[in-house]
């Protein structure tokens, strides 16, 4: 069950066992449904996850119900509402299984426990934070001046696996597009 968590902090920050054991203690394995909610809007959230199999993403809805993707992480990420996450207060979002997947899951205290006291995973966070950023940075100025075709060129080249793993209807709400225009640039492709 912690085999990926345990490769993920390997390859970024080689420890010795002990370390590696302490960390993984922390963690508690959770199964989610398909289109399960772990978190609603206007919930505090209080857990930060580790994907070993499946795929989450994170998500608003507009006042008429429609969804807009924020993130999206599959098998070896991790993933929460960071905002509400740091700053304890109500998410904005929602997060959500996509498909039924196995997660380790890490509360809060015992997360900021270890980034207190084990060097290597506090650089595993300041890591996760920084490539967060530099792509949501390049998401939101690419997709400010891109037309529908060089957003999903954009994926294709740095996200490939949001459309090879996801339906049409749910990676345009990360593109800010239709399902269908979605469909007909991807066959144009």
């Amino acid at each position: 069950m912690y085999k990926t968590l345990k490769h993920f902090i390997l390859t970024r920050q080689p420890t010795d066992e002990t370390v590696l054991q302490r960390i993984c203690a922390c963690f508690s394995p959770v199964k989610t449904a398909r289109r399960e909610i772990l978190l609603d809007r206007n919930e505090v959230c209080r857990h930060y996850y580790f994907i070993n199999s499946g795929s989450m993403r994170i998500f608003t809805t507009d006042q008429d119900g429609n969804e807009s993707s924020r993130y999206f992480a599959f098998e070896g990420n991790f993933i929460t509402a960071l905002p509400s996450f740091i700053d304890q207060l109500p998410a904005d979002e929602y997060l959500q299984s996509i498909e039924p997947s196995d997660l380790l899951r890490i509360g809060r205290a015992d997360f900021y426990e270890l980034v207190a006291t084990e060097p290597a995973f506090a650089a595993i966070y300041t890591e996760i934070l920084e490539l967060g950023f530099i792509n949501a940075q390049k998401r939101i100025y690419g997709f400010q001046s891109f037309d529908a075709e060089e957003k999903v060129k954009w994926v294709i080249r740095h996200q490939p696996l949001l459309l090879q793993r996801l339906s049409n209807k749910m990676a345009a709400t990360y593109l800010g597009l239709s399902p269908s225009t979605l469909s007909r640039i991807k066959s144009r492709l």
